[in-house]
């Protein structure tokens, strides 16, 4: 009776875009939030052709470049590898050895595309003609903001604000030891990299990092991140001024983002807010699920937000749902895998279990035991059927995967669909168009690839 009312109440969200309430279980089928599969933090968005991008961070911590997922839909992501930034090409005698992270893009009024990008403790800046570029260096080789801008405080998380009459701005900055740190803006020339005036200290009550400017009704909004990212204080806050430069009071209500660790949303934070289809939303990460000691793996959600014309932000409610505009992506419809079986070599957990790549939900994922070898996943899709595709999205976009396809109408012989065992595949999602007649599906991964290298989000059948 429960698991009908759950199906129910989803069917009925799907009709109507009403949220259900955050008491849902992370786990139901279908479940929109996470919008990416796999790990991704301090999200920023572009809307541009009539498509949708998404740069951020890769967990854990940053790594040689960034993560980018492209969508026509708002539901339905395409990784794309970006050429620049990298960690190889971005380094000065103040980088260090921390890894490319907390990117923020936008369209300036020049018609090109404008990034800014923590490597380290200081800010670089590219330029590119199209969302996923190529993208080049706009400063030469050197940073932006070097480490040593401002002693004492971490130069990162630079945000690109492009104001109504088209004057663009920068903000950014950090604190040091998860101490609260300052915020520093500035305006900009039209080359979105030259400062036009001195660096203002902007920086509002409860600061630590992740500033985020946008305006609504005549007033500016800068929204920010206190907390350490690891604990459950992490959360969302903001202020209002009538400039761009503040000053700054923070807002009633405010934080408006909160963990609840109850309903499995942790540390949400670093977000941006963007407008689609005539409504506000927040983009936002928060925790993996479930919560590991040894692994913190970000995750990249999405919420309504609203903005009262009396200079309030309402709270947040996050949600595992989601709102409508995430919903309904395509292994969420295919309909041969709906109704499949799913077995495997071994599962790590029952957290892990192998039928979690037939939910629809990016929460979850099948892996196996981490010490095996010799690993296979099975699908019985209930009778001999003519598939067309299949989509797998693995646990990272950016990591080769060896293994094959097979297919079998008794589960005894085998027929090789695909094989990657040369080539392996890469990104997300990996897409089998090899029609087949079959009632078994089989991935098969070489002996000499430990289980701990292997877990997927995702398997649906066309």
């Amino acid at each position: 009776m429960i698991l009908k009312q759950v199906k129910i109440l989803f069917f009925l969200v799907m009709l109507t875009g009403l949220r259900p309430a955050i008491g849902e279980s992370y786990s139901a089928p279908h479940a929109a939030n996470p919008i990416l599969p796999g790990y991704y933090a301090d999200p920023s968005i572009v809307q541009y052709g009539g498509k949708t991008y998404i740069y951020a961070t890769l967990d854990p911590w940053g790594g040689q470049t960034l993560g980018c997922w492209e969508s026509p839909d708002f539901r339905n992501w395409t990784y794309r590898p970006l050429n620049w930034p990298t960690k190889e090409a971005c380094t000065s005698p103040t980088s260090k050895s921390a890894g490319v992270w907390a990117p923020s893009v936008m369209e300036g009024k020049d018609g090109k595309f404008h990034m800014v990008v923590s490597v380290g403790n200081e800010v670089w800046a590219g330029i590119a003609d199209q969302p996923l570029g190529p993208w080049r260096d706009a400063m030469g080789g050197k940073p932006l903001i070097p480490s040593n801008f401002r002693p004492g405080f971490h130069m990162i998380d630079a945000e690109y604000f492009l104001d109504d009459d088209g004057q663009a701005y920068l903000y950014w900055g950090s604190g040091l030891n998860w101490k609260n740190g300052r915020c520093w803006a500035v305006k900009l020339k039209p080359d979105m990299v030259t400062f036009d005036g001195e660096v203002q200290d902007v920086t509002p009550t409860n600061y630590f990092e992740g500033p985020f400017m946008l305006k609504r009704h005549g007033l500016y909004f800068l929204m920010y991140s206190a907390g350490n990212t690891m604990k459950e204080d992490y959360r969302v806050h903001y202020a209002v001024g009538k400039t761009p430069f503040g000053p700054f009071t923070e807002g009633p209500g405010s934080p408006i983002l909160i963990s609840d660790p109850e309903a499995n949303v942790v540390s949400p934070g670093h977000h941006a807010v963007f407008s689609f289809e005539g409504r506000d939303y927040i983009l936002y990460h928060r925790h993996s699920i479930p919560r590991d000691a040894k692994f913190m793996g970000r995750q990249v959600c999405v919420d309504p937000i609203v903005f009262t014309p009396d200079g309030k932000i309402e709270r947040v409610s996050p949600t595992h749902a989601g709102p409508s505009i995430i919903q309904g992506r395509e292994e969420s419809l295919a309909a041969i895998s709906a109704g499949a079986v799913a077995s495997a070599s071994s599962e790590e957990s029952p957290a892990r279990a192998a039928s979690l790549v037939l939910d629809g939900n990016y929460a979850t994922r099948w892996a196996p035991a981490r010490d095996t070898n010799g690993v296979w996943l099975q699908l019985d899709i209930g009778a001999e059927k003519p598939v067309t595709r299949q989509i797998i999205r693995p646990e990272y976009a950016w990591k080769p995967y060896r293994f094959t396809i097979e297919a079998s109408s008794d589960g005894k012989t085998w027929k090789t669909l695909a094989d990657f065992l040369k080539e392996p595949a890469i990104g997300s999602p990996i897409v089998i168009a090899q029609p087949v007649t079959a009632r078994y599906l089989r991935l098969v991964f070489p002996e000499d690839v430990p289980g701990s290298a292997i877990s997927l989000f995702e398997w649906s059948v066309q």
